[in-house]
């Protein structure tokens, strides 16, 4: 069985990688999802520690609040798509269980938000919608055929796979790769997209800093949105590969714009907004192209003076104008 293990927010990179090591005390076989959760395969630890897979949950559970403070959501399933389906169904904080059983499956399956399927964002559900799609188990009944016409051949069957509970990957042990992360949770439920990239703006302000201060750069760029629907709440990451390293606020903050842009998040009530800079590299071997002329020196030539005030003065020292009413 698999165990999909949600710490409840976005852990900094040195108590994400404790984490995973406490998770390794179990079983060698853990898989790091940063920046919030972790999949562990306990199909071979069950017999060693005598407890079947909700046995080992409840120790973990239990290890992760004694010496972390986190209360970890765990969902257990035959593969990892169904033990992230069950951590995510209900209320954090507790252990849930899909059966190895097809009619168990099934049973977990009907009725379930089609926004509940990883990869679903509101764009792809609203346009399923429009066809009256709007549960796993109607997806799952409708021919592969038509889904292929609304949603692509590749798409089409990938979500009717998962719709249907089907997941054929397995868990890959690692280690999580050097990453720096930022995050803000709105006060509420949040709609309002201006606000939305203000927010986004200042985690841009976050991450490139700090990069600057460790004299890193940054090729990848990770989105995590978090919002509420009728599940309750539900998440939706997406990526980029930036051009060329770097640790440049402007850059960062066109990417992550451009990732968030791309959700189609109109009227979707956001309840925090995550980003994680990936794939870091020494800062002294980045190239740098040359050909961005006056304003961009301009503006590097001002990020570093803002650099020189938050060292001297603190990190709230100087913020843009755009972000002053962020907390």
């Amino acid at each position: 069985m698999i165990l999909y293990l949600h710490f409840g927010a976005p852990q900094p990179d040195p108590a994400y990688r404790r984490l995973l090591d406490m998770i390794g005390e179990f079983t060698p076989v853990a898989q790091a999802l940063p920046p919030d959760a972790a999949l562990a395969d306990v199909s071979g630890s069950t017999r060693y520690f005598d407890r079947d897979a909700a046995g080992l949950a409840a120790l973990i559970r239990m290890r992760a609040a004694a010496l972390h403070g986190l209360d970890v959501t765990v969902g257990i399933g035959p593969n990892p798509l169904l033990a992230r389906l069950a951590a995510h169904r209900g209320e954090p904080g507790a252990i849930r269980t899909i059966p190895d059983d097809p009619e168990a499956v099934t049973r977990f399956l009907t009725g379930l938000p089609v926004t509940a399927l990883p990869g679903v964002g509101p764009a792809t559900a609203r346009t399923l919608a429009s066809y009256g799609l709007r549960t796993a188990d109607r997806i799952a009944a409708t021919p592969l055929l038509t889904l292929q016409r609304i949603l692509g051949a590749a798409s089409g069957r990938e979500l009717r796979e998962r719709a249907a509970g089907i997941d054929p990957s397995r868990v890959a042990p690692g280690a999580p790769p050097r990453t720096v992360d930022a995050e803000h949770r709105f006060g509420r439920d949040e709609s309002d997209a201006a606000r939305q990239r203000a927010a986004l703006t200042h985690l841009t302000e976050q991450l490139g800093a700090r990069l600057r201060d460790e004299r890193q750069t940054c090729r990848a760029l990770t989105l995590t949105v978090q919002y509420a629907d009728r599940a309750g709440h539900s998440s939706i990451t997406r990526s980029r590969t930036l051009s060329e390293a770097t640790a440049h606020n402007p850059r960062l903050r066109a990417v992550a714009h451009a990732l968030h842009g791309s959700l189609g998040l109109q009227r979707a009530r956001v309840r925090s907004l995550a980003l994680r800079a990936g794939e870091l590299g020494d800062a002294a071997s980045a190239s740098r192209q040359l050909t961005f002329g006056p304003d961009d020196d301009r503006s590097r030539r001002i990020e570093a003076a803002a650099d020189r005030a938050r060292a001297r003065f603190g990190p709230g020292a100087v913020r843009p104008a755009s972000t002053a009413g962020m907390r």
